[in-house]
């Protein structure tokens, strides 16, 4: 994942002008992250450490989720609608 596109999508998600660690943005970026390492291991099936760091990746995505759930329910539902997670 490129910088820019990191930058991009904390400047989408913050909730402030200096926003750049809170559970919403973390997920975002994470998800991009995640989105990116699934096309490497579908052309990269014997990449066995960058399938066990997309599986810690999706692990540390759903913890994030789940204390979001927990602080503002309508917050949660609307950061899964925009980034289509399941």
């Amino acid at each position: 994942m490129d910088k820019d596109v990191k930058r991009q999508t904390i400047e989408e998600f913050r909730g402030h002008e200096t926003d750049t660690g809170s559970a919403v943005v973390q997920i975002a970026v994470l998800s991009r992250r995640i989105k990116h390492l699934e096309g490497h291991c579908v052309a990269n099936r014997k990449d066995h450490s960058s399938r066990r760091g997309l599986i810690t990746m999706v692990e540390r995505r759903k913890k994030l989720l789940k204390y979001l759930h927990r602080q503002d329910a309508d917050r949660f539902k609307q950061v899964k609608q925009e980034l289509s997670i399941r």
